[in-house]
């Protein structure tokens, strides 16, 4: 019985994921505003179930900013993978979808906030990201690692009112 249950284990920390990373989708969920018909400031905050058997237990959250007039989104997340490859954790990119599938994992648009409150939010945001202190690091846990970061953010910029879900695993590391 004992060998059974931990055979059963093994298979489902294993073969938990349905898709290999490199294969799992990365399609937009739908849920982001288009910067085409939006010229508006626009400042969201999404999370998805981390990748593989760790989404049991824990999301992976990024931030997504749109200056007025701007044509794409600018991404901020951390990703500990970088790091193994003597790169900084914290990088950007830009796209016109920051609300992509975390690999096979929906996302959750945890924020949002629009217009003119969003104006005058994203110079405090983008200054809290240029500080953000963990930039070259990651660690799974207790942190810092991908929801230190938005969890951060959030204590930089208090009128962003964010509140992370009990799975950001890390966020404490904030603190």
């Amino acid at each position: 019985m004992r060998l059974t249950l931990g055979l059963l284990l093994i298979v489902l920390l294993c073969g938990c994921a349905k898709n290999d990373w490199r294969t799992a989708s990365r399609e937009s969920a739908g849920i982001a505003s288009d910067p085409a018909k939006h010229a508006e400031s626009i400042i969201e905050v999404y999370a998805a179930d981390a990748y593989s058997w760790r989404g049991w237990f824990a999301v992976h959250c990024w931030i997504a900013v749109k200056p007025e007039n701007a044509e794409q989104y600018t991404v901020y997340e951390v990703v500990g993978w970088r790091v193994k490859r003597g790169l900084p954790a914290l990088y950007s990119y830009q796209t016109a979808t920051p609300d992509r599938y975390w690999y096979g994992a929906k996302p959750e648009k945890l924020l949002s906030i629009v217009g003119e409150k969003a104006s005058e939010l994203l110079p405090k945001v983008e200054a809290a990201i240029a500080r953000y202190p963990w930039a070259d690091e990651y660690t799974l846990f207790p942190g810092p690692n991908s929801n230190t970061f938005p969890a951060w953010i959030g204590k930089q910029v208090p009128e962003l009112g964010l509140k992370l879900p009990f799975r950001a695993i890390g966020s404490g590391y904030a603190d």
